[in-house]
């Protein structure tokens, strides 16, 4: 049953799951652990806030089980996925039996990434890849239908000869063959290209070219604000002879995108939430990033990326669980194509 108005808006002496369907080592592990205290506080009445853990399947079996929990609208129950939950439910895999327009956005939370080469090929880069067409590169993949999707596409774009090698346990890994000079291309998300990359770059062994961008609250993708000095793939793209950013090659790639990094991870509640506890929930929200101290707080954990939030949150969840049949199908016909994958 959905909550009343007096339920949703006091939470005294209660608690509240935030159920994500991961293991608590994993980045949604920090990120749910980092926001529920937060939320706990902000709420009305000051909840109890308790992560609750719903491994397995690639977070399909947590993101089908939150379906099966709609009616639990009291404002007990939150749910937060990722972009791993996202790209199964866009490509249509079998095992999907979540539906993300019976959930309710709260809050939208965006990382970001770099892709750098190594110094002798990033000298060559003047803003396009025109000069880079004729390298071959090796790339450390987790996979074509990770969110490694995001920059295979991408490379496919530009134009680039690039051989993936899949079966890397995490984007760690494919640094560390890039160290070893066992690739010359990679990417990675903003915190890991921090700690780990920046030092090479400082020692002149890596070279970054472009962002995959941020996402603003209008869904225009801009300049990364983490990195605002380093060109966005849109600009390059747009510079870059044969790589377009309108159609349908485009519009797969960014269906993806912000559904792996511009809206990476999400809160949800459950469709039967009252209009008065998803008030309640989005008041309390902006309380938390709006908090003078939120950035600094939040520097380590999410990055210095938006936190959206209501209807903001809502319009980011729209674009990265909506995908054109076209845009599908080419992201469907180029798995099969260059890499032999059947989504079935």
């Amino acid at each position: 049953m959905a909550a009343t108005g007096a339920s949703a808006q006091d939470y005294s002496g209660q608690t509240i799951e935030y159920v994500i369907p991961f293991s608590e080592s994993g980045g949604s592990a920090q990120w749910a652990n980092f926001y529920a205290p937060l939320l706990s506080g902000a709420l009305p009445g000051g909840p109890t806030m308790v992560v609750r853990y719903r491994p397995g399947a690639g977070s399909t079996e947590g993101a089908n089980w939150f379906q099966t929990q709609q009616d639990k609208g009291d404002g007990t129950l939150i749910f937060g996925d990722s972009g791993s939950t996202k790209f199964p439910y866009l490509l249509g895999d079998p095992r999907v039996r979540y539906q993300y327009k019976d959930w309710q956005p709260v809050v939208a939370s965006a990382t970001g990434g770099v892709v750098y080469l190594p110094p002798d090929l990033g000298a060559k880069f003047d803003g396009d890849m025109d000069d880079l067409k004729e390298e071959f590169y090796l790339y450390g993949s987790q996979g074509a239908t990770t969110l490694d999707l995001v920059p295979l596409l991408a490379f496919k774009m530009l134009g680039l000869q690039v051989d993936p090698v899949f079966g890397v346990k995490g984007r760690g890994d494919g640094r560390l063959m890039f160290e070893r000079g066992e690739a010359n291309i990679d990417y990675q998300t903003s915190s890991a290209y921090l700690a780990n990359v920046v030092p090479l770059v400082e020692q002149n062994l890596a070279t970054p070219i472009f962002t995959w961008g941020s996402l603003n609250e209008e869904g225009v993708i801009v300049r990364d604000p983490t990195f605002p000095d380093l060109a966005t793939f849109k600009e390059v793209c747009e510079a870059t002879e044969g790589c377009e950013t309108e159609g349908t090659a485009w519009d797969a790639w960014k269906a993806f995108f912000v559904a792996g990094f511009a809206n990476q991870k999400t809160i949800f509640l459950p469709q039967s939430a009252s209009q008065e506890t998803y008030d309640a929930y989005v008041a309390a929200a902006k309380q938390v990033v709006s908090a003078p101290d939120f950035t600094e707080k939040a520097a380590e954990t999410l990055g210095d990326y938006p936190q959206l939030t209501g209807a903001a949150a809502v319009e980011a969840t729209n674009q990265a669980t909506n995908i054109t049949d076209e845009a599908k199908q080419f992201v469907l016909d180029w798995l099969k194509e260059d890499y032999g994958i059947t989504v079935e």
